[in-house]
């Protein structure tokens, strides 16, 4: 089982001004990036993305069992 308080969040700004948020799970090394619109908050996209890597860290589980 996935320790979801593991989940490591990557903010990176990229040169040409672009951000881009990394969620990695360690234990397994799945990583989801998502290149963030400027004009949405912040918080409300980490919030999409982490509900997609939550659904895609289901399905490794469900893979692996």
């Amino acid at each position: 089982m996935v320790d979801l308080n593991k989940i490591q969040f990557d903010l990176i700004k990229l040169g040409s001004g672009e951000r881009i948020l990394r969620l990695t799970e360690p234990l397994s090394g799945l990583s989801l990036e998502k290149n963030l619109v400027p004009a949405d908050a912040v918080v409300r996209q980490k919030e999409k993305l982490l509900r997609a890597f939550e659904a895609a860290l289901a399905r490794v589980e469900l893979a692996a069992a």
